[in-house]
């Protein structure tokens, strides 16, 4: 005999708590759905997609005008197509790519904030975590979620300034570029899932959403706008400058270590090797390095070969961050 469970009136479908069987098949990729679905009908995506796609036009539309303006001095230049994420143009004074250095941590952190804490001040969470679902899978489904809707809205991104560069340009990227952006945009999504890590982590800390949201838009914007600064001071304690050549050179790379800590460095510098062919070193280069440079371009083998300690160092401190988000939820204490 089969037993028929009534569900109470009032409940939607969506608010219904998943079965067993749906729950032991999907895990967290249950979790994952309904966050996914949530995200891309929230006002929220409409509103990032809409700075995002603004500032993009402007400067995808500015570059593509400097380069046809140059285009016809421009005969034999390999890689033209990515120069639209590389080259500034007026009356945009920044390239594309730091744009989205500027302004895609704001996906990462927008997903992450309340992922966690909206969840405790609705008074859902002990709801959420009595369903038969590991706690585990809880925190995973919502990064992966978070992270999946930053990857559609990336690749939507660069489809649209190809298209923009194809019409204006009447350009079509060769094998070689795209497997450049494909590259980059891989990358450029393990930097967005570093603040929504960070973000993440701020969630299961802080009980108020708008704690845990201050708190990584304050770390993006310490980093965005004074990390020379502070990676000066720093550079300044370890490495003095007494006026030397070679202290001078000290303090120069001092910098450079220190600033390959912050996630914004490193995609600088990444972005600028992967979507420039010509750029063979994100170090410090003496004149005499440059004189003795044999003219060539990099493929991209040999680029990812530049930048490889780089890409290595985000991945490491994106891992690190949602471990620790991950701990601290398993040791979180839920009360209902």
């Amino acid at each position: 005999m089969t037993t028929e469970v009534e569900h109470p009136a009032d409940e939607t479908p969506s608010e219904r708590a998943p079965s067993v069987e749906t729950v032991r098949v999907g895990g967290w990729r249950a979790v994952a759905r309904k966050e996914i679905a949530d995200h891309l009908l929230s006002g929220r995506f409409v509103v990032l997609m809409g700075v995002l796609g603004i500032a993009t036009a402007a400067a995808v539309f500015a570059a593509s005008g400097g380069i046809r303006d140059v285009a016809p001095n421009a005969q034999g230049v390999t890689a033209l197509f990515l120069k639209l994420f590389t080259v500034t143009a007026d009356p945009v004074p920044f390239p594309l790519i730091v744009f989205v250095g500027f302004l895609a941590p704001l996906l990462g952190i927008m997903f992450g904030f309340d992922a966690v804490s909206g969840e405790r001040s609705q008074g859902t969470l002990p709801r959420l975590l009595s369903q038969p679902i590991h706690r585990d899978e809880v925190i995973l489904g919502k990064f992966m979620a978070g992270l999946t809707v930053v990857a559609i809205m990336l690749t939507a991104l660069v489809l649209f300034v190809s298209g923009i560069g194809i019409v204006r340009l009447g350009v079509v990227p060769t094998p070689t570029e795209i497997s450049r952006l494909f590259v980059w945009l891989i990358f450029t999504i393990i930097y967005v899932g570093f603040w929504q890590a960070l973000a993440t982590l701020c969630s299961v800390l802080a009980k108020r959403a708008s704690t845990s949201a201050m708190i990584p838009l304050g770390v993006w914007l310490v980093l965005t706008l004074f990390g020379s600064f502070i990676f000066g001071a720093i550079a300044s304690v370890l490495s003095p400058r007494d006026g030397s050549d070679a202290a001078e050179i000290a303090y120069m790379q001092t910098v450079q270590t220190v600033s390959q800590l912050s996630p914004v460095t490193l995609f600088q510098q990444v972005s600028s090797v992967l979507l420039d062919p010509e750029v063979r070193t994100v170090g410090l280069v003496t004149l005499e390095q440059v004189d003795r440079a044999i003219v060539s371009e990099l493929n991209l083998t040999q680029s990812l070969a530049v930048v490889w300690p780089q890409i290595a160092i985000l991945v490491a401190l994106t891992s690190v961050m949602f471990a620790a988000a991950y701990i601290a939820f398993m040791r979180d204490e839920v009360r209902a």
